[in-house]
């Protein structure tokens, strides 16, 4: 199969090409300019340069793909995850970027779509596992994510197929989870919200390989991590990495923080059931987190 990954050179996609190529399947990279490109190249990919949010310059890039898989995204870290305007980029490359997609892949003749998107929009669930059909929190950024997959339903029709990813917490080594260390290596946190709450995490490999295997799976939702464990069993381990006496949290946080402290134990029994995923790394252990 002949599959263009858009957001190629960030975490998710530095985890998907290398796992598409080895299972065989064909792999461009969009890359917004020539700098980028070579980033593509380096890591296996052929470069495609072209704009996310220009609907031609997409559709010529689409021409003669089977699939596209759009990972494209642009987090803020540190001090800026708690300012709205520093998710300005991040949104747009999801409600517009998602529209301009849809309407490439479409008039490209595009047969598969797969959208990332975040499990932190469900709802806090507290006790219970949250599975696909679980409540949704449309507040704050990982609303903008809901938006994106809402738009990419509309790609399923005259036998097209749309996936829609919800990624646990990724961590591994990409700039939120060596904030958290590196805060924690001080007087940070290591997590946020109650001690006793769930957390989903999952490794950036194992969203490589659900990537692969979201290219066989029919229409729908689709939950994305490894086993859900409680805060404070999270917050050790970051700590012991970070060499720090004990796990820190901030239980009344703001903000993006704010949704960090949901209580969310995310299941993907659906993805395994429906593809025969599973994380190769179903446990969070030290050796998943960068050195301070």
């Amino acid at each position: 199969m002949r599959v263009l990954v858009i957001g190629s050179t960030g975490t998710l996609g530095g985890a998907a090409v290398p796992q598409l190529i080895a299972a065989g399947h064909r792999v461009s990279g969009l890359a917004r300019n020539d700098e980028r490109a070579a980033v593509v190249r380096q890591r296996g990919a052929e470069p495609v340069v072209a704009d996310l949010f220009d609907v031609e310059q997409l559709t010529d890039a689409l021409q003669g793909h089977d699939a596209v898989v759009n990972l494209a995204t642009r987090v803020p870290v540190g001090g800026k995850l708690i300012r709205s305007s520093s998710w300005a980029q991040n949104g747009r490359i999801r409600v517009e970027g998602s529209k301009a997609l849809v309407r490439a892949a479409t008039a490209a003749d595009v047969g598969i779509l797969v959208q990332e998107g975040v499990a932190l929009a469900y709802a806090d669930g507290g006790e219970r596992e949250l599975d696909e059909e679980a409540a949704l929190d449309l507040t704050g950024p990982p609303a903008t994510s809901v938006v994106a997959h809402d738009t990419v339903a509309g790609f399923a029709r005259d036998g097209r197929i749309a996936v829609r990813l919800r990624i646990a917490n990724v961590h591994g080594d990409e700039p939120l989870t060596r904030w958290i260390v590196k805060g924690a290596s001080g007087f940070g946190p290591s997590y946020f919200g109650s001690k006793d709450g769930w957390i989903t995490p999952v490794h950036p490999d194992d969203v490589g390989s659900a990537v692969v295997a979201a290219l066989a799976a029919p229409t729908g939702v689709y939950n994305v991590g490894a086993t859900p464990l409680r805060k404070h069993e999270f917050g050790a381990v970051v700590a012991a990495k970070a060499g720090a006496r004990k796990a820190r949290t901030v239980p009344l946080a703001f903000g993006f923080m704010k949704i960090l402290a949901r209580s969310q134990r995310v299941v993907s029994t659906k993805l395994t059931e429906t593809t025969g995923w599973k994380p190769e790394r179903p446990v969070v252990a030290p050796e998943w987190f960068p050195a301070p």
